[in-house]
C-alpha cells in the first residue's frame, strides 16, 4: 500500500497540488500509509479532495507527527506557507486616484491564472518618485519577505519614468536577460517596444521584475519570462512556485 497513497494523493490533488506533501511521501516511503491516511482525511473533511485550488491560503492542513513502531517521533510536517509576491503599480495619476489602476489587477489576474501553488499578494500603488519606489521595493523584499516583486509602469523615456533606476539602486545584482527578452517579444507586436527600459534584478532572496504599464503588454511580457521565474526563486532558496501546466510550463532541470 506504500505506493497506493502516494498515487492516490498525486491523482486526487494533481501535479499542481501541494507538492511538499507528495514529495514528503516519496522521501519517507516506509510511512506512506499513515501520512497518506492523515492527509486524505484532512482534505476530505474540508471538502477540497480532488478540487483544483489556485490560492490555498484559506485551507487548513494539520500539523502531523509520525511515530515509529516504538512510539518515538520520527518526522513532522507543517502546511506549506504561501509565497508572498509584491505587486507595485507606479503611476502618479493612479496614486492620486485620478486614474484607475489597471496594471496591478492585470498582474494579480495573471498570477491567479498561472500559479497553482499557494501565494498571496502584497500590493502597492505609488507615485513616479524614485525614492518612494526604492523604499517600497526595499520594504517588500526585506520586511515583507516577498520572493518575487513585479512592478508595472514607469519604464518609458519620459522624465517621470524612473522605475528602472529605482530598481537598479536597490538590487545587489542585475538580471538583464529579462528586459532583453521582454523587449524582443514586444517588438514583434509594436515598434515602440524599443522605448521600454524595463529590467530585473536580485535583492537578497528576492527577484524584482519591471513590466510595462499596459495590461496587454503585461501578459505578453510575463508569458515570455515567467517560465524561468520559479527556478530562479528556487536558486535563491525561496518557496517553490508551481504553475498550471495547461497554461504555462515552468522550466526546471530534470530532478529539480
Amino acid at each position: 500500500m506504500a505506493g497506493h497513497f502516494q498515487h492516490q494523493l498525486t491523482q486526487k490533488m494533481g501535479r499542481r497540488g501541494n507538492r511538499s506533501y507528495i514529495d514528503f511521501l516519496t522521501a519517507n516511503h516506509e510511512h506512506h500509509d499513515s501520512l497518506g491516511i492523515a492527509l486524505s482525511a484532512s482534505f476530505i473533511e474540508q471538502g477540497i479532495w480532488g478540487k483544483k485550488t489556485r490560492n490555498t491560503s484559506n485551507i487548513a492542513c494539520p500539523w502531523i507527527s509520525l511515530p515509529d513502531s516504538a512510539g518515538r517521533q520520527i518526522a513532522t510536517i507543517t502546511p506549506m506557507k504561501n509565497a508572498k509576491i509584491g505587486i507595485v503599480t507606479v503611476s502618479d495619476r493612479a496614486s492620486r486616484g485620478e486614474y484607475e489602476d489597471l496594471g496591478g489587477p492585470a498582474i494579480r489576474n495573471y498570477l491567479n491564472e498561472v500559479l497553482s501553488s499557494p501565494w498571496e499578494a502584497v500590493a502597492h500603488v505609488i507615485s513616479d518618485d524614485v525614492e518612494i519606489i526604492q523604499s517600497t521595493l526595499t520594504k517588500l523584499c526585506d520586511d515583507d519577505g516577498c520572493c518575487l516583486v513585479i512592478t508595472t509602469g514607469g519604464t518609458g523615456p519620459s522624465k517621470r519614468d524612473v522605475t528602472p533606476e529605482a530598481t537598479e539602486a536597490v538590487c545587489d545584482r542585475m538580471m538583464p536577460g529579462f528586459g532583453e527578452l521582454m523587449r524582443q517579444v514586444s517588438l514583434a507586436k509594436v515598434p515602440t517596444a524599443i522605448l521600454s527600459r524595463q529590467t530585473a534584478g536580485l535583492r537578497g532572496a528576492s527577484l524584482i521584475v519591471n513590466l510595462p504599464g499596459k495590461p496587454k503588454a503585461i501578459a505578453e511580457c510575463l508569458d515570455a519570462v515567467f517560465p524561468a521565474i520559479p527556478y530562479c526563486v528556487d536558486l535563491m532558496d525561496g518557496p517553490r512556485l508551481e504553475t498550471d501546466e495547461s497554461r504555462l510550463v515552468a522550466f526546471r532541470p530534470k530532478g529539480k
